[in-house]
């Protein structure tokens, strides 16, 4: 099992930038692939983005795709989410998460969460 530590949230206004970083520790990260995923209150856990272990498969869902850039170091062991242009409806606790073996969108499929950071987009 790998143990997940996400960083990088806080508030910021409207069209603002937040990076998000996520290490992890207690596994091979190059193992894992990736996913950072979102909940707002009252809202179900949505996937933002995903990376396969090479970095070589990227997904992005259709909201924060040209804003959002996921990307990984396995020398790090750490996952990035670069988020420029935030918008009030990007606010959420955001959450990383690992998979042995092939991506996936689906958060059922994560068996390795982080505690979630909070991303706050004032208006």
């Amino acid at each position: 099992q790998v143990q997940l530590v996400e960083s990088g949230g806080g508030l910021v206004q409207a069209g603002g930038s937040l990076r998000l970083s996520c290490a992890a520790s207690g596994g091979t990260f190059s193992s894992y692939a990736m996913g950072w995923f979102r909940q707002a209150p009252g809202r179900e856990r949505e996937v933002v983005a995903t990376i396969s272990r090479s970095s070589g498969i990227k997904y992005y869902a259709d909201s924060v795709k040209c804003r959002f850039t996921n990307s990984r170091d396995n020398a790090k062991n750490t996952v990035y989410l670069q988020m420029n242009s935030l918008k009030p409806e990007d606010t959420a606790v955001y959450y990383c998460a690992a998979k042995i073996a092939s991506v996936s969108k689906n958060h059922g499929e994560y068996n390795n969460w982080g505690q979630g950071t909070q991303v706050t987009v004032s208006s």
